[in-house]
C-alpha cells in the first residue's frame, strides 16, 4: 500500500523560490505531496496558479497567510484537512540593503519581523502535532548571509543569523521527536523582487548617510552585487530543484547549501574561524582590489575556478 501523501506548507510563494517549490513539489510524478501554498496577498495568487496547471485543486491548494500575524498563522493552520502538517518550509521574507545611517527602525523592525519572527511563529504553530505524532521536517530558507556578514546587508545578514542560531538548537532536542530541521543556504538567486530592488535602492536618498559612504554604496557596492547575481546568481527553479530533493529524502540534512560556484567566497570565514581573512580580503576585493574581484566574478561564471576550499 502507497504512503499516504505528506501535507507540505509552503510560506511566500507569490513568486520566486516558494512559488517554484509549490510547483515543483505539486507535479511530483509519484504524488508524493500535498501543498498548501501560501502568500500574504491572495491578489498577486494568478502567477501560482497558471504556473500549477492541473495540480490546482489537485495536489496544490492556495491560502492567505500572513507569517507576522499568530491570528493569520492559526486561521491558516484551522483551514488544512486534520490541521496535520508534515512539512513545513518557512519561506517568507523580505530584504532590506543600504547604508544603515539611512534605514528607519521601523524598516529593520518589519525585516526581523517577518524573516526571524514569522519562522518562529509557524513552528510554535506546528510542533505540537509534529511531537504528538513523533515525525516531521522543518526547512528554513536561510541564506550564506546565516552564515557571513556581508556588507550593506546588515540587518538581512542580522535576521539569517538568528535563523541559523536558533535552528541549529532547536535541531538537537527535536531528534528526540523524529523531527528532522534542515536550514537551506542559498548565495545570490536571480529573481524580479532582487532585481528591483536593487534598481530602487539606487535613487534612494537615504538620509543622514555621509556623502562617502553613499560613495561607496552606490558606485561600488551596487555594480560589485549586480555583477555578483550576473555571475553567480541562480534560478529560483534551481534552488527550488535542492529544496525537493531534501524534502524527499530520507535522513534529512540540517544544512544545505545550493551554489557550488559560491564555496570560494563562503569558503574564507571556514578557513580563518577568527573571521578576520574574511572581513580583510572582502574589504580588499571590494574598495582596493576592484579589478580582481570582477575577474574573479567572471571566472566563476564561466567554470574555470573548479575547486573547494577545505576548512583547516
Amino acid at each position: 500500500m502507497a504512503d499516504a501523501p505528506r501535507t507540505v506548507l509552503i510560506s511566500g510563494c507569490s513568486s520566486g523560490i516558494g512559488l517554484e517549490l509549490a510547483v515543483q513539489l505539486a507535479h511530483d510524478h509519484r504524488q508524493r505531496y500535498r501543498v498548501v501554498a501560501t502568500m500574504r496577498d491572495l491578489g498577486k495568487k494568478g502567477t501560482l496558479e497558471t504556473a500549477a496547471g492541473e495540480a490546482l485543486g489537485q495536489t496544490l491548494t492556495v491560502a492567505q497567510l500572513d507569517v507576522c500575524s499568530e491570528e493569520s498563522v492559526a486561521q491558516c493552520l484551522s483551514c488544512i484537512q486534520g490541521g496535520e502538517v508534515d512539512v513545513l518550509v518557512n519561506n517568507a521574507g523580505v530584504g532590506l540593503v543600504g547604508p544603515l545611517e539611512g534605514l528607519s527602525l521601523a524598516a529593520m523592525q518589519n525585516v526581523l519581523d517577518t524573516n526571524f519572527f514569522g519562522a518562529v511563529r509557524l513552528v510554535r504553530a506546528v510542533l505540537p502535532g509534529m511531537k504528538r505524532r513523533r515525525k516531521g521536517h522543518i526547512v528554513v530558507i536561510s541564506s550564506v548571509m546565516g552564515l557571513q556578514g556581508v556588507v550593506f546587508n546588515e540587518i538581512y545578514a542580522a535576521s539569517k543569523f538568528a535563523l541559523e542560531g536558533f535552528f541549529e538548537s532547536l535541531a538537537v532536542q527535536l531528534l528526540q521527536f523524529n523531527i528532522f530541521i534542515t536550514l537551506v543556504e542559498p548565495g545570490p538567486v536571480a529573481t524580479d523582487f532582487e532585481g528591483k530592488l536593487l534598481e530602487q535602492v539606487s535613487t534612494t536618498e537615504f538620509p543622514d548617510t555621509d556623502p562617502d559612504t553613499l560613495h561607496y554604496f552606490r558606485d561600488i557596492y551596487l555594480p560589485a552585487s549586480r555583477e555578483l547575481f550576473r555571475s553567480v546568481g541562480q534560478s529560483p527553479q534551481d534552488v527550488a530543484q535542492v529544496i525537493v530533493k531534501v524534502i524527499g529524502s530520507a535522513r534529512p540534512p540540517l544544512r544545505r547549501q545550493t551554489n557550488d560556484r559560491y564555496t570560494p567566497l563562503a569558503a574564507l570565514k571556514a578557513v580563518d574561524p577568527s573571521g578576520s581573512l574574511y572581513v580583510r580580503t572582502t574589504h580588499c576585493l571590494l574598495f582596493r582590489w576592484t579589478r580582481l574581484l570582477n575577474l574573479g566574478l567572471r571566472c566563476l561564471a564561466c567554470g574555470c575556478l573548479r575547486f573547494r576550499i577545505w576548512p583547516r
